[in-house]
């Protein structure tokens, strides 16, 4: 029985020893980036970390803001999806059921460009081809191109649960854009209606007023001649935009401008095609502006479709959808609008009409997706009534805080856009997306019913207008599609089924999600319509917090473009850096809100601390371990390093909580870097080819296992791979899914001895630096005492000072070199004579030092407004500041006596 004992035990002390062998064995000398994340993600998806079914826990919920599904990854992209993933992976190690939703968008006008260009390269005209054809290029380029942007975000360690992947053309999705948007027209609240709309003539479609970016231009201000029809008299008008004189229909006066009250009742021809058109009066006109004398064009300008409304002015067109000039334009016919601007000013100034020209800046309303410039344009267009629907959305943010935005400086411009909101323009003239759900059975106006289906529309329109002959065929659905924008203000409810079954366990287990990271261009697009949508269809937020990002920019301060050629490769980068290196790189300058100056230097530097990182566990799996009892500096230095690691994790839970993400990994970066690299390794490592003792050892990685869980989030690849490497673990005991660290207590006063410790032992090191004195000569260091300070740490000191001994005495050190910690001396004899003038120079330089800053520090404390007006806190601390100086300054003037005595 006791041989069976005896062997069973050795069994088990060789396995331990194989193990340490085969770990000490498999370490590679280099951390091979591309290999470890290859391997590290194929083995998170088997096992379906990313994965999320609702359950007991309590879940942490994020949805992808849904890139273009032929999209590919850019800066942005990696910025704004690895700050998502920091967030997931952190809360799936505390415990939470950890969601993040995928998916792409279909990009209306985008990917219809983008088909339509490559129709055109082979010859094909979409104008050639039905909507069924055209939709099938459409759905070949997608399945061809679409996608490729989720698979590199795998590349960059992107947790997303990819089972759940979404796209807003999806059935499912589709389903819910229909039913809102028949349930909404129910309402009330989705009208069509004639109005003046934003138009894309390079998209040829409508756009809404957020879609529509403002520049200021140099234009033009040309003052043209109106002849009064019946008399010699002309009247002189100026306009910026000459050639939609075309379009004409009255010259408005104001009521009180008595410079033109004998042209009242009268009429004005208009130059080139010679029309009659009446001089009208009204209040609206600027008698400051140009000339006082406006022309009215109601088709070509939204002010002056109101002054055609009031007045019942004639509508003239004279655009096609392309903005050349259609049979109105006369001669100009076909001809693009800047062309003509160009011809008619000449032919203006050839017939006598074109009185002068003048520079003008102007702001020029530019689509948002092509660049082109907007045309004002009257059509029927489908509209969504926006004021009453944001008023929760509004309150929502400014008042009951139920949403909360980072950083706080965008809640201004939230408010500003909710307050002047606009109804929104939904209907887009395009081909690919949600074809709106409107069925014509007549050629009126109102003859078309809104309906979730055809069969549903045909009984709908029987019942309008009682001819129970109509038939499927009769009916004509609308053929226009729905602003993308429409399908994706329902994302964060659509993606768990929430319009079509309300009451689904996902939804209601999901929903409303946790946080949202987005860029702050489309607050208006996305952010506030998703609130609004939130609050409308289910009464309550579609998530908690929404964070911005700032702008990935180029060193040089410019916004990243193809036109630039300033925009970094992504997938070359993680290839050249690493994914890890290139997440910390974008992440430590990253500061909330604010743009980001990208440089390579920054992934390799991130690169270089993952290497910082691999070597030091290389360090550790080095030492030999022995029964060997603890060193007191290994166990002053352990309890130094918890409290360390204590402080900085209720310091990063604090920046987490206001989204400073770049904080929280500065202070992880540094607790790694700084105090465990190089300083706690250093207390505990063993002297040259000497074990350490198994207690230490333990702690070490303990404590580096630790250090591994915090910088998962940032850095999943290498944390994954020495946590595996540090012994063999189940799918269940994997990285990705251990316990976070709790918050605990810790001894502040450790942490403010170990610094004053630290400048102890930087003292002696300046001084074997100025003296070349080696590192491996042991000296003898003594402190004269003028500020109490505990022996706690003198086992380290002396450690990593290689002191012989290390003593406190009551009288300066004669023949020693000195510095000085705060206000207490601290004398290291050396071999050989000392230069007291160097020594007295070096003094006074910094007594010098020390007096100046003693005065800007009592010069602030003699401003009562700063001493009653700073916090408590500000005013203790710079009172301590004067003292310390001042005992500071008395050492240093004692010491001098000293030496010259």
């Amino acid at each position: 029985m006791q041989k069976s004992f005896l062997l069973c035990m050795s069994c088990v002390f060789l396995r331990i020893i194989l193990q340490k062998l085969y770990q000490k064995m498999n370490i590679p000398s280099n951390y091979i980036a591309q290999d470890v994340e290859k391997k590290w993600y194929a083995y998170w998806m088997e096992h379906g970390y990313f994965r999320s079914t609702p359950d007991h826990r309590t879940p942490y919920t994020v949805v992808i803001p849904p890139p273009n599904v032929t999209g590919i990854l850019h800066m942005g992209h990696m910025l704004n999806n690895t700050i998502q993933d920091v967030l997931i992976r952190r809360a799936r190690l505390q415990g939470f059921n950890a969601c993040w939703v995928p998916g792409t968008d279909h990009a209306s006008i985008a990917t219809e460009a983008k088909v339509v260009a490559k129709l055109k390269s082979e010859g094909i005209e979409k104008s050639d081809l039905t909507r069924d054809s055209f939709l099938e290029h459409a759905w070949d380029w997608t399945h061809t191109h679409g996608g490729m942007i989720l698979e590199q975000l795998k590349k960059l360690g992107c947790s997303c649960d990819w089972d759940r992947t979404k796209f807003t053309l999806d059935k499912d999705m589709s389903d819910s854009v229909i039913k809102v948007f028949v349930d909404l027209y129910q309402q009330g609240l989705i009208y069509r209606g004639f109005r003046m709309v934003n138009w894309d003539p390079e998209a040829k479609t409508t756009l809404s007023d957020e879609e529509v970016n403002y520049v200021e231009k140099q234009g033009n201000l040309y003052h043209l001649s109106y002849a009064i029809e019946g008399s010699d008299e002309k009247v002189v008008i100026a306009t910026t935009r000459p050639e939609t004189i075309l379009g004409d229909t009255a010259v408005c006066i104001h009521p009180d401008d008595e410079r033109y009250a004998h042209l009242r009742g009268k009429r004005a021809i208009v130059p080139i095609c010679n029309r009659s058109i009446p001089i009208i009066e009204d209040a609206y006109v600027d008698m400051e502006f140009g000339t006082g004398c406006l022309k009215v064009t109601p088709a070509h300008d939204e002010n002056d479709k109101m002054l055609g409304d009031k007045h019942q002015l004639e509508l003239i067109d004279i655009f096609n959808e392309d903005a050349s000039l259609n049979s109105y334009g006369l001669h100009y016919e076909g001809k693009d609008r800047f062309v003509v601007r160009k011809e008619i000013a000449k032919e203006l100034e050839s017939i006598g009409s074109l009185v002068k020209v003048e520079n003008h800046m102007n702001k020029v309303g530019t689509s948002e997706r092509t660049k082109a410039v907007i045309e004002p344009r009257l059509s029927y267009q489908w509209f969504l009534k926006m004021e009453d629907l944001a008023k929760p959305a509004l309150e929502a943010v400014m008042e009951s805080k139920e949403v909360k935005l980072f950083p706080k400086k965008f809640e201004n411009t939230y408010k500003h856009w909710l307050e002047n909101i606009r109804d929104w323009n939904i209907s887009r003239q395009l081909w690919w997306g949600h074809q709106i759900p409107a069925y014509f059975y007549g050629e009126g106006i109102g003859d078309f019913v809104v309906a979730y289906s055809k069969e549903e529309a045909l009984e709908l329109a029987k019942e309008k207008t009682g001819n129970i002959a109509l038939t499927v065929s009769d009916l004509r659905q609308d053929e226009d599609v729905l602003d993308t924008w429409f399908s994706s203000w329902l994302w964060p409810i659509s993606v768990f089924g929430g319009v079509t079954e309300p009451e689904n366990e996902e939804v209601s287990y999901y929903y409303p999600t946790n946080d949202l990271v987005t860029g702050p261009d489309i607050i208006f697009f996305w952010v506030a319509r998703m609130i609004i949508s939130g609050y409308a269809l289910r009464e309550e937020r579609p998530f908690q917090n929404v964070y911005f990002t700032g702008l990935v920019r180029d060193k040089q301060g410019r916004k990243m473009s193809k036109q630039l050629g300033n925009s970094p490769d992504a997938l070359k980068l993680i290839g050249d850096f690493g994914a890890d290196g290139v997440r910390v790189g974008l992440l430590l300058s990253a500061a909330a809100g604010n743009d980001l100056l990208f440089d390579d230097s920054l992934c390799q530097q991130g690169k270089n601390f993952a290497n910082k990182i691999w070597n030091a566990y290389r360090l550790i799996r080095g030492w030999e371990v022995a029964d060997l009892p603890q060193p007191e500096a290994s166990r002053v230095g352990l309890e130094w390093y918890a409290s360390k690691f204590q402080k900085t994790l209720k310091e990063i839970e604090d920046h987490y909580s206001k989204y400073r993400i770049s904080d929280a990994l500065m202070g992880i970066y540094k607790l790694v870097w700084d105090d465990f690299c190089s300083w706690l390794l250093e207390i505990v490592k063993p002297a040259y080819q000497q074990p350490i003792d198994q207690k230490t050892f333990d702690a070490v990685i303990e404590m580096f296992e630790d250090n591994l869980k915090l910088l998962h989030p940032f850095m999943p690849f290498l944390t994954e791979e020495i946590w595996q490497h540090i012994q063999e673990r189940t799918p269940e005991q994997a990285l990705i899914v251990a316990s976070y660290p709790e918050i605990i207590s810790y001894d502040p006063e450790i942490l403010k001895d170990f610094d004053f410790a630290t400048e102890i032992i930087s003292g002696v090191r300046t001084i074997r630096k100025q003296k070349n004195i080696p590192n491996k000569e042991r000296l003898e260091l003594f402190g004269l005492n003028a500020l109490q300070y505990g022996k706690t740490f003198d086992a380290v000191i002396c450690k990593l000072a290689n002191l012989e001994r290390f003593e406190t005495v009551s009288e300066a050190v004669q023949g020693a070199l000195s510095y000085r910690v705060q206000s207490n001396a601290y004398f290291v004899p050396v071999g050989g004579a000392i230069d007291i003038e160097a020594e007295i120079e070096k003094l006074e330089a910094e007594l010098v030092y020390q007096k100046g800053f003693l005065n800007s520090v009592q010069k602030k404390l003699a401003n009562e407004r700063f001493v009653h007006g700073a916090p408590e806190k500000v005013v203790a601390s710079e009172r301590k500041k004067e003292a310390d100086s001042l005992a500071k300054i008395e050492t240093i003037e004692k010491r001098i006596l000293e030496l010259r005595s």
